[in-house]
């Protein structure tokens, strides 16, 4: 066998349709692991479009042997990974999520690093800049115009008071709350900072802040990704807006999305691996972020909030979760 997977089955069958095993087959002629800091679905999204496009680039089975782990959204299994990895010495590491890539990139400095997922890679100290990382690593971003979702959400409704729902220490999800609050000088919303450290907060401080608020924006937080169907349905029975830049907490109840799409980011950050398994250094490689978002909109969540949906916004939808 050329590939190895671990980790979740559900992972197993969602790249099944493009690893395919062939009994008797020539060496690998290079080997690439594929490290996804949990299984969100946005993380498995991006994985397999960093391997489809790895294959339609003819840099697939049985030329390239994959290795893919998952952290189970656990900091010191991610280091585990990184320790592996250390040892192993691929010729190319796939790092999916900020966390992961911010543990690999720490250690690892003579492979050269591909992420994808990874809000801001500069601000999270991954890389120097976004024209040349100046190491070895370089991506996609799933960064988006933070004055782009304000104008959308007060194209939903004349929102004033907008909540972040953030995790101290989690770099992603304090630059969200950094990029909102420096909007707020040209635009008529005040920014309200919420912390939640533990998964206790939510029910001790969310329903006072639900109760003065118009929406709650939910970063990139691993606490709040992990509750986020609570969150929703706190916000929705109450009748206020919840949006995320998130693509796959669309799906799990958050009512508007301004999203990069996550297989999308995985296909962009596929495309710059085969550059540098054909040679190229990845600080030659700019790290960019998708030109075109998503605006989603969950109709389930819109439905149970009775939320009035403005018919110009219903024409901008990009894509409606039902």
């Amino acid at each position: 066998m050329t590939y190895t997977v671990k980790g979740p089955l559900y992972l197993l069958l969602l790249l099944a349709s493009v690893l395919q095993v062939i009994p008797g087959e020539a060496a690998a002629e290079k080997r690439v692991s594929v490290l996804l800091f949990s299984d969100e679905t946005r993380y498995s999204d991006a994985a397999k479009g960093v391997i489809d496009q790895l294959r339609e680039e003819g840099m697939g089975e049985p030329k390239i042997k994959f290795t893919i782990e998952q952290a189970g959204a656990n900091k010191a299994k991610a280091a585990e990974l990184v320790q592996k990895a250390v040892a192993e010495k691929p010729d190319l590491i796939c790092s999916i999520g900020t966390s992961m890539t911010m543990a690999i990139s720490r250690e690892i400095r003579d492979v050269p690093i591909v992420f994808s997922i990874v809000y801001d890679p500069v601000e999270a100290g991954i890389a120097k800049g976004w024209t040349s990382s100046g190491n070895n690593t370089t991506g996609a971003s799933s960064k988006i115009s933070m004055q782009q979702l304000i104008d959308k959400l007060r194209e939903f409704a004349p929102v004033q008071r907008l909540a972040v729902l953030y995790t101290p220490g989690e770099k992603n999800s304090e630059t969200q709350l950094k990029e909102l609050q420096s909007e707020q000088a040209d635009n008529p919303i005040k920014v309200i900072p919420v912390p939640l450290a533990r998964k206790e907060d939510i029910s001790d401080i969310l329903p006072d802040v639900i109760r003065t608020s118009d929406a709650l924006y939910l970063t990139g937080s691993n606490l709040v990704d992990s509750q986020v169907t609570m969150i929703a349905d706190m916000a929705t029975r109450a009748g206020v807006i919840t949006i995320t830049h998130l693509d796959d907490l669309v799906a799990k109840g958050v009512l508007l999305g301004i999203s990069a799409n996550s297989y999308q980011l995985g296909r962009l950050a596929g495309r710059k691996a085969a550059r540098i398994l054909r040679g190229e250094k990845p600080s030659s490689i700019p790290i960019e972020h998708l030109k075109k978002i998503d605006l989603l909109l969950n109709m389930k969540t819109a439905k149970d909030g009775r939320f009035r949906i403005p018919p110009e916004f219903m024409k901008a939808v990009t894509r409606s979760i039902q």
